[in-house]
Parts: structure tokens; C-alpha cells; sequence
């Protein structure tokens, strides 16, 4: 059975636009612990991914992604020249992994912050809990599927 999560990304860093572009990635970049043991331990290929624009305007739900393959590597953690490097991370022992993601769909606008916190079906969504900061989380199915809905409606 397919699970469903919601990965953060900064739009002007890499938007769901680039990730139609390139039609797969690599979600790399995550440092803590929490974020990374979902990825590691429970994505699984053709797990569905809300596409989530943080820091942006709006914020908010751009997209899906499929998770394709294992959990592998991340290698940036071994780039001196990335933000994202850790020099104490070991090749043989790597510290922080990563998940490829397949572009499924760009919806027509963003599901914004304000309407996913808004809907009833969404009170308990982990990503939209008080202090949360988590880039990757996991989304129930009837999560998912209202997310989905609001996408397809028309706001106000």
C-alpha cells in the first residue's frame, strides 16, 4: 500500500517547476534526523509527495512527486563546496541519506497555508502542527486526498 508524505522545498532554491523540468531529483539537503528517518525508513518506491513551497509567496502545496528507488546517499554531505556538507560524515557510515522524486503533477495554482489550516479534514496534518519544522513528514490518506480536493476547487 502506497504512503503519502509532504517534502518542503524553498521555490527559489528548487520549485516544483524544476522538478517538472527535470522530471526526477534527487531530494537532497536534509539535516535532522527526524526528516531523514522518514526517507530512510519509511518512503518506499511510488509513495505519493505533497510538494510544498516554504518561504515563498505563496506558501504552500505546488504539487505531487512520486518517490522512486531506494534511499541512498546523500552527496552533498561529502561537497566541501556545499552548504549542505559534513565533514564528519563518512563515506563507509554516511550520516544523511536522500530519496529521488518523479515530477506527477504541478497543480493549476498553490493550495495555501491558510486553506490547508483551514480545512477540517487537515486539524491533525503533522506539517501544520505548532511548532513543526520538519522538511519531510508523513500525510495520511485522507490527508492526502483533501489536499488533493483543494487543489481542485476554487478559493474564497
Amino acid at each position: 500500500m502506497a504512503g503519502f508524505w509532504l517534502c518542503k522545498t524553498e521555490p527559489d532554491v528548487y520549485s516544483i517547476d524544476d522538478l517538472k523540468r527535470d522530471r526526477v531529483t534527487g531530494w537532497e539537503g536534509v539535516r535532522n534526523y527526524q526528516a531523514r528517518n522518514f526517507m530512510r525508513d519509511g518512503m518506499q518506491p511510488g509513495d505519493r509527495v505533497l510538494v510544498y513551497h516554504s518561504n515563498a509567496e505563496p506558501t504552500g502545496v505546488a504539487g505531487v512527486a512520486e518517490v522512486v528507488g531506494a534511499a541512498k546517499p546523500d552527496p552533498t554531505q561529502f561537497d566541501a563546496k556545499s552548504e549542505y556538507h559534513d565533514p564528519a560524515s563518512k563515506r563507509d557510515e554516511p550520516r544523511w541519506l536522500m530519496r529521488d522524486l518523479r515530477f506527477a503533477e504541478r497543480f493549476a495554482r498553490v493550495v495555501t497555508l491558510e486553506e490547508l489550516r483551514a480545512a477540517p479534514a487537515l486539524r491533525a496534518m503533522v506539517a501544520l502542527q505548532k511548532g513543526n519544522r520538519l522538511s519531510v513528514t508523513p500525510v495520511t490518506k485522507a490527508e492526502f486526498d483533501a489536499v488533493l480536493r483543494l487543489a481542485k476547487s476554487v478559493p474564497g
